[in-house]
């Protein structure tokens, strides 16, 4: 190994400590998203497993008790961050993508957090749309919810739809 990896730059650090920074950095991103990934996954599997339940029973009182169980059950085993509310998440995932591979692509571009911001849209093209700009302008989730609040795919067709006035 030559001298020159050893020598300092202007930052007083050296090539291979710039490299080997670069490489944890990579690798840190690197598993970020493949962590995001697996616990939307995660998720989404508990949702379709509890909507199996529910929807085997066919009564709403059920599936709010089931649901109640389950969340002090796993709360008690698991800590906290499964609270009822995290598991009606985690069904409203799985009523929304029925498709596991659809989900894991957008999991390795989107957060769990964009995705659950994501799920509560109810019209289907207003949601893609969001999910293609969060996609596309790379929007952090507080952007994202701030989109949505101020009605930015509303006002985006309203102007897109405008014919412009013309006079003879």
């Amino acid at each position: 190994m030559s001298k020159e990896v050893f020598l300092e730059n202007s930052e007083g650090k050296s090539q291979v400590f710039c490299e080997l920074k670069t490489l944890i950095e990579q690798n840190k991103q690197h598993l970020s998203v493949l962590v995001n990934s697996s616990m939307s996954l995660l998720y989404w599997e508990i949702g379709k497993r509890i909507n199996g339940e529910i929807l085997l029973q066919k009564r709403a009182e059920y599936g709010k008790q089931i649901v109640e169980t389950l969340a002090n059950q796993l709360t008690q085993t698991y800590g906290k961050g499964w609270s009822e509310k995290q598991l009606r998440h985690c069904l409203r995932i799985a009523e929304i993508i029925d498709d596991k591979e659809i989900l894991y692509a957008l999991s390795r571009e989107l957060s769990w957090t964009h995705l659950r911001a994501l799920i509560y849209i109810k019209e289907p093209i207003k949601r893609s749309f969001y999910i293609e700009m969060c996609k596309i302008k790379r929007w952090s989730t507080r952007t994202l919810q701030e989109r949505i609040n101020s009605m930015f795919y509303e006002r985006k067709q309203y102007k897109n739809s405008r014919i412009p006035y013309r006079t003879s």
